[in-house]
């Protein structure tokens, strides 16, 4: 008897969002639909003005659609309230973003424990899986230091730290890598396959680096507000470098980045 096929995590039908500029009517996303299995890692990549960044918070249920709709592993966000939405995303999501969005009076260890803390969970944060994400990331002697202590790589592996936390099923990532520099960028870029690969999350990234894009299983061009194609990642399926490589690069980056 074969096995029923999975159904996707991450579900968007005729996807439109229209925003009010004045009297003038703005389309950011015109019709878009995807599909994101479990355990996939997908690349948005698109110029400014794509809708690229539309769609992420459109997915991550951090803006309403003006039409169509965004299944998260079976939910309808426009079925729930405000409360129910902020729940599924607290349990079901990490996001990642470009600015870090560290809060700047904690500690790195500060910032990924209130992250635990308002999901709501009520089991206690697991230490051991907290010394294997600051071992996977390489950030365990760093978790004392506030952000404007950290180089901007440091930054980013705390806020991978906080958004894997929990456990999530998705990780949805805005221009990841978008302050950073060339190394520390494929680090991070490492990270987030390695969460892909061992933690078994599903990664959705926004990205405007073709670069960066290419570690992805697939491919979504966007333009004008539709995805124009989809390919596949040239660099997807590469064998990731040992821990230690992803250890000597950060540590070898600029303190100043």
């Amino acid at each position: 008897m074969e096995s029923e096929a999975s159904s996707p995590i991450i579900l968007a039908q005729d996807l439109t969002k229209v925003y009010a500029a004045g009297q003038i009517q703005v389309t950011a996303v015109r019709g878009v639909s995807l599909a994101v299995e479990p355990g996939e890692f997908v690349a948005i990549v698109g110029p400014s003005g794509s809708g690229k960044s539309t769609l992420f918070y459109l997915l991550g249920g951090l803006a309403r659609a003006t039409s169509g709709r965004v299944v998260i592993d079976g939910i309808d966000f426009a079925a729930l309230n405000d409360a129910a939405r902020t729940r599924l995303r607290r349990h079901r999501i990490g996001f990642v973003f470009q600015r870090f969005n560290l809060l700047p009076t904690l500690s790195g260890l500060g910032n990924i424990e209130i992250a635990y803390a308002v999901s709501g969970r009520k089991e206690p944060m697991d230490s051991n899986y907290l010394d294997h994400l600051c071992d996977m990331l390489a950030i365990r002697g760093r978790l004392k230091h506030l952000p404007s202590e950290l180089s901007g790589g440091e930054q980013q592996r705390v806020a991978i730290a906080r958004a894997l936390i929990t456990r999530p099923a998705i990780v949805l990532a805005d221009e990841p890598t978008g302050n950073l520099d060339s190394k520390n960028s494929d680090a991070v870029l490492h990270m987030l396959l390695r969460s892909n690969r061992e933690l078994g999350q599903t990664t959705l990234m926004i990205t405007h680096n073709p670069d960066a894009a290419a570690v992805a299983t697939r491919i979504l061009h966007m333009r004008d507000g539709e995805i124009a194609y989809e390919e596949k990642g040239s660099r997807a399926g590469a064998a990731l470098p040992p821990l230690g490589a992803e250890k000597t690069a950060a540590a070898s980056a600029p303190a100043s980045v």
